[in-house]
Formats: C-alpha cells, structure tokens, sequence
C-alpha cells in the first residue's frame, strides 16, 4: 500500500510522550524524538511482532526488542544480529507536525529484499525467518516459486555427495503446492518445508566446485563416465547436454541407466532421476543446470549395494534376465518367503512374462511388506550395526516401485533392471512381518477422502526431523500416483492400505539404548 506523505501526530504530543504510534489501516508505525532527531518505523519487531514503541533505545538510536534482545539502527533499519531488517520510514517536519511517507518500494526491489532476507534465514536454518520473507514474497503479489529456484541454486554445490531427499522432496512438495491453488497459508508450508530442508542438508557446508569444460553429449561415454566414477568426465558431458538445450530430455534415458545399472543407494538414485525432471518442468529451465549437475555428482557417488554379498545374485540375474521361455507370472504372494538372492533369481526366471504383469507382482509383494511390518521391530535393540530396521526401509519399496514405472515406460529396455532391483526390495525386507496384520483392518474404501486427510496430516506433520517428514510425503505422493494407475490392479490397493497403517502408526527414529549397546559390542571386537 502506497499512500505518500501523511500527517501522523503533533511535534508538541511527540514532545510530550518521547514515543508514540500511528496507525493507517492495518500498519503501525512507531514514531520517536530522539536526540538526533524524529525516526520512524515499522512497530512491529520483525522476529516476532512485538511492539517496539515498548523497546529500549540508546543514545546512539540503537533500538533494542525487550523480548528477545533484537537490536536496530533506528536511522537505517539495520539488524544488529543480521536478523530481519527493521522497514524505517522518511519523516519531515511542517507547521508544527510530524509527518511520514508511506511508499512501498516497487516490486522488483521488494522482492530482491525478501530474497535477501532469505538467503540469510536459509544459510542460519532460520526456519521463522524463511518463512517471514517467502509470505513477504506473497503478500506482495510476487512469484513465491521465486524463492524454491534461488533455493536449489543457493544449495545444489553445497551437496558434498549431490542429491540428498531434499530435492527429491521438493518435487512432491511442489505437487502439492498446485493442488492448494486457493490456499495461500498451505502454499506457503509446501515451499518452506522444501527450502528448509534445503537449508539443514547444507548448513555449515562449503561450495563443492563441479568441474569445468564442456564434451559434447553422448550417451554411452556418460554411463561409462558414472560407471567409473569419473566425476569430472560424467560433468562435462553433462554440461554439452545444458549447452544444446532441453537437457532433461536429453540426459534422462542416460541417467536412468546409470542410475538402474546397480542396486544404487538403496535405489535413491532412481528416485531421484524420477524426480528432476518434475522440477526442471515445473520451475524452468533456471533449475536445469544445478539440478543435473548434482544428480551426476550423486549418481557418479552412489553406493553399489548389488556388490555386497547380499545383493550379488543381481547382475547375472540381469544378463539371465528372460533366457528361459517362461512367461508365466507369479503371484506376489509367491515373493513371501524369497530372501534377495532367492527373489531376484526368481524374477529373471520369469524374465519373459509381460513387464507390467511382473511389475504388478513385484509392487503387491512390496506394499504387502510394509502392509504387516511388525511394530515389535521398532523396540528391537540387539541388533547388529547395518541390520536396524525401520518404517523408512520399507517405504522405499514404494517409492522406488512408483519411479520404476515412471521411468521404465519411458525406455523400455530398462525394465530387467527395474524390476530385478524391485525384486531386491522385495526380499530385502521379508521377515520382519507379523500374521496378524488384515488388509481389511486397513483397506481405504474412500480414497478421495483419504488424500484429503493425508494432505492434513502433511500440511501440518509436526515431525521435527525432515527425513521423516519427506518420506511420509514421497510415500504418500507415491502411493497417490500407485493407486490411480491402471497398471497397479490390487497392487494400488495394498499400497493405500500400507500407506494408511503407516501414517497410523509410530515412527521410531532415535534408538538410543540400542545404539549404544551396538557401540559396546562393536568396540568389544577391537584388537
């Protein structure tokens, strides 16, 4: 709101008083004589809306918050804790009264405002602050997805090893961004439960420089680049795709085969590679670049867990993979007793059944896990280190199912490597299952209903750890696209009764004693 000079108290009542208030609307402007002169500004403290016409002020014009001690140049707005700046306004004097100007900057420049604002909330993980300056952005008619591009360009070379859930989760924090279209104060959770997550995966952390030069793209040389953990070669490659444009298109098929080519970070870089192509269309092509760079740091990076002897049977699963001429299709069931080695041979063996009449076997032995996961696992302290279960392991069985099919549809060839590795989730997580856990106890009959409730749940989890936080919003967003495919079956309808019983349920993170008692083991064994 801009209405120019105004007439706000009488130089005779500010005498009086030292100190007062004006109000215009909804605006409260603190007025103060001072020895140095008249000085206006905003009364509300910008930490948390105290009244600073209650502050404590200096001789030097040092305003001070008595609440929590935020101190302000009353001449410039200055925070003396390189908090929010504090909005101060110009103030003459005619004919014995004390005037201000009210004019709001123009946008552009109170946007660029906001975003400082910002940046100094996002390197502190100031998470109030964030929040302040993107609900500025909004009030003030700008673009609040503004502030998530800036985001991903403040953090993608912060990532020391690229890709962490925070960008994966932006995506379905965006997608449900549009779907609250009509809901400023849901808009505005979505973007700061993104940026903050942002903001914690990189708080302290230095500029990781991706490397320089450009090779013009070629497909073959990337996945050989990632395959040899060749950073620096895999960049440069990557950087010819940026320079001819239309990257994503161009790289995906590239990084969903390096991505599948292993069992990789429990088959996060999948997920991710699902993912980046729902940023890069829904900011622009702004985000291509740091987003793609970091996706190739994470995939040359990766762990290759189908080298550990539990996953090994994977690669001569997939140079069998449909060599024998059966085409018959098991029954998820058929998974419930198969360890890794078991379900991935399992899988090849019927290599030439239909790929979605597989992947639908595959996804119902999934959501069936997570279905009946025992709770007891949850109190389970003698564990050894690496063998600690929880909700989250079983949860990437869905997520990781949802990026196949997104994926794999795209490029066919690549569904041996696909479902083999949805295979690997599928025994992987076997025997941590109670019998007592019925489909029907948990079977969403009104799934409308049900999305409406979830997205209550997200919008206000009340989880103070972001990992869980996004995997209840990746499962959900999954298990929502799952569910409304037809190539699910009965398979979509698992995943909505796991997802139910999952956000029903408790989700034990810190195992306190038994990590300690781990720790005692372990250290037992030094020699």
């Amino acid at each position: 709101m801009s209405v120019g000079w105004v007439k706000a108290v009488s130089c005779d009542d500010l005498a009086e008083k030292g100190r007062t208030v004006f109000r215009l609307d909804n605006r409260q402007i603190a007025i103060f004589s001072t020895k140095k002169g008249i000085f206006a500004c905003n009364n509300r403290c910008p930490h948390e809306g105290y009244p600073l016409r209650e502050g404590t002020l200096d001789e030097d014009c040092k305003l001070t918050c008595n609440w929590h001690n935020w101190k302000f140049d009353l001449e410039t707005g200055e925070n003396q804790r390189d908090g929010d700046r504090l909005r101060t306004y110009p103030v003459e004097l005619r004919d014995g009264e004390v005037w201000i100007e009210i004019v709001d900057p123009p946008l552009e420049e109170q946007v660029a405002g906001a975003l400082e604002g910002l940046k100094k909330g996002f390197d502190d993980h100031a998470y109030e602050q964030m929040s302040r300056e993107i609900a500025r952005i909004m009030r003030m008619g700008g673009d609040p997805l503004i502030a998530m591009v800036k985001a991903i360009r403040w953090s993608h070379d912060r990532l020391e090893y690229g890709w962490t859930h925070a960008f994966a989760g932006a995506a379905d924090w965006l997608a449900l961004y549009d779907r609250h279209e009509d809901d400023p104060e849901n808009r505005l959770i979505c973007l700061l439960e993104a940026i903050g997550h942002m903001s914690d995966d990189t708080l302290r952390e230095p500029a990781y420089p991706f490397a320089e030069g450009v090779l013009d793209w070629d497909e073959e040389a990337f996945v050989e680049a990632v395959e040899r953990e060749d950073e620096v070669q895999a960049i440069r490659l990557a950087r010819g795709a940026l320079a001819a444009g239309d990257a994503h298109m161009t790289m995906e098929r590239g990084l969903a085969r390096a991505a599948l080519a292993h069992y990789a970070d429990f088959g996060h870089s999948a997920i991710y590679v699902s993912k980046v192509g729902s940023l890069v269309e829904r900011l622009g092509n702004e985000v291509a670049e740091p987003l793609l760079l970091s996706l190739v740091r994470s995939l040359v990076s990766s762990f290759r867990e189908d080298l550990i002897p539990e996953f090994r049977a994977y690669g001569p699963a997939l140079e069998s993979f449909g060599a024998k001429p059966n085409g018959s299709v098991p029954a998820a069931r058929d998974y419930a007793t198969l360890g890794s080695s078991k379900a991935v041979e399992f899988t090849a063996l019927h290599g030439q059944a239909a790929p979605l009449d597989l992947y639908r076997s595959l996804l119902g032995a999934n959501a069936m896990n997570m279905l009946t996961f025992d709770l007891a696992h949850l109190d389970d302290i003698d564990q050894p280190y690496g063998s600690d279960f929880g909700w989250l392991d079983l949860t990437h069985g869905l997520t990781f199912a949802d990026a196949v099919l997104r994926l794999c549809t795209r490029h066919n060839d690549l569904w041996p490597a696909g479902l083999l590795q949805m295979a690997c989730f599928a025994g992987r997580n076997i025997g941590h299952q109670s019998p007592n856990v019925d489909f029907e106890d948990w079977r969403v009959a009104d799934r409308a209903g049900f999305f409406g409730d979830v997205e209550a749940k997200l919008l206000d989890h009340g989880q103070d750890e972001y990992i869980v936080s996004v995997h209840l919003l990746k499962t959900a967003e999954a298990v929502r696209c799952l569910a409304s495919s037809s190539e699910a079956g009965h398979a979509g309808d698992v995943a909505l009764a796991a997802l139910n019983r999952l956000l029903n349920s408790p989700v034990r993170r810190k195992m306190v004693r038994r990590t300690a008692r781990q720790a005692m083991r372990f250290v037992a064994t030094d020699v």
